[in-house]
């Protein structure tokens, strides 16, 4: 059976990429497909092809690139394929267009989420970008039409599920994405693991801290974190770098606690400090959210908003606890009720998303007729 993986566009990382990943690993006779790939060294071996697009300064710019996304998705042709295996947040699953001359017999769409940038702007500020705006009102029927041709479609959370029946008018199953939790669950002190330079950083830390990591962007929120380390009287470290770093840093010199940053922590050391930190702060809306899952297999307790993905992973008062309003007084009462809750519930509770349910999930569907 001849199958091709096909993937918006491939980062260094990102949690799509993660999914990208145990696909890739999956199925190792699979052709790989994407607008452009950013990593040089990801899928060395592998036959991938990228678009016209990568031979062009597009590719720099995801705003710029995304009105030609759609029809060079559209002119792809994959009908010497048996299936299509698609990864979308975008516009993935518009490949092959409404040609069934131009499309593989079967085509599998894993949606991480309809574009939010066109469908759910209140989610991603990046849809307030006025090009963005302009563009969604052309690109709604199209994409609404373009879900029409999958095979079937999986949802990486309830939550993305209900916004597929919304915005689409599909059905789909839900396969909660990879996380590898018997990796992070191996060793219950990860502060063994360090040294070096990682080891000095760890033992520079204070004892007591709230804690947040992801990349620096805006619609991570991370400003969030700060502010429930004030609530909490906590120290705050933020682990990670980006575009928002420099305005993150702003925001710490006013702040009323210590801010640390850890730039770019290796894998240990991001383990080491979900274990340590008093609790593990995550309010950006997610689709899934794999950091929370990865901090409960470390044993943390988890802060998440009331509202996404993080909500199906993350058990409110067994776990963690999802907080309705990031501000006030609530807030440091959230983050003093969580570190009380045991470590060992959260532990158990993330074995639900190790990385072998995905895979055993994931190869059960593709097979469906």
């Amino acid at each position: 059976m001849r199958d091709l993986i096909v993937h918006e566009w491939i980062e260094k990382s990102g949690g799509s990429e993660v999914v990208l990943d145990a696909i890739v690993d999956a199925l190792p006779g699979a052709d790989i497909l994407s607008l452009w790939k950013d990593d040089e060294e990801r899928y060395a071996g592998r036959n991938l092809r990228e678009s016209w697009i990568a031979r062009t300064p597009l590719r720099r710019s995801k705003i710029l690139a995304l009105p030609v996304m759609p029809t060079t998705w559209a002119r792809t042709d994959t009908s010497g394929y048996d299936r299509a295996l698609v990864s979308s947040h975008l516009f993935a699953h518009q490949v092959g267009g409404s040609s069934p001359q131009r499309r593989a017999d079967r085509t599998y769409v894993y949606v991480h989420t309809p574009a939010r940038y066109v469908w759910t702007p209140e989610l991603d500020k990046r849809g307030s970008n006025p090009l963005v705006r302009a563009a969604a009102a052309v690109l709604k029927p199209y994409d609404r039409r373009a879900a029409r041709h999958a095979t079937a479609l999986a949802a990486n959370s309830e939550f993305v599920r209900t916004r597929i029946a919304n915005t689409w008018d599909r059905d789909s199953i839900v396969i909660y994405p990879p996380v590898n939790v018997a990796r992070i669950a191996a060793h219950s002190d990860w502060r063994s693991q360090l040294g070096g330079e990682d080891l000095r950083v760890f033992e520079s830390l204070p004892a007591d801290f709230v804690f947040g990591a992801s990349r620096f962007v805006p619609y991570k929120e991370l400003d969030v974190v700060i502010a429930t380390g004030e609530a909490a009287g906590l120290p705050v470290v933020l682990a990670g770098d980006g575009p928002e770093r420099q305005n993150l840093e702003a925001l710490a010199a006013t702040a009323t606690v210590p801010v640390i940053f850890v730039g770019r922590p290796s894998d240990a050391l991001l383990y080491a400090l979900y274990q340590a930190a008093t609790v593990y702060v995550f309010p950006a809306v997610e689709d899934f959210g794999i950091m929370p899952v990865e901090a409960m297999a470390a044993g943390a307790r988890v802060l998440v908003g009331s509202t996404g993905g993080a909500t199906e992973s993350v058990i409110d008062g067994l776990t963690g606890m999802h907080v309705e309003s990031w501000s006030g007084a609530a807030l440091g009462e959230a983050v003093s009720r969580a570190s009380l809750l045991d470590a060992g519930d959260a532990v158990k509770r993330a074995w639900d998303f190790d990385a072998s349910h995905f895979r055993e999930n994931y190869l059960s569907w593709i097979d469906q007729p």
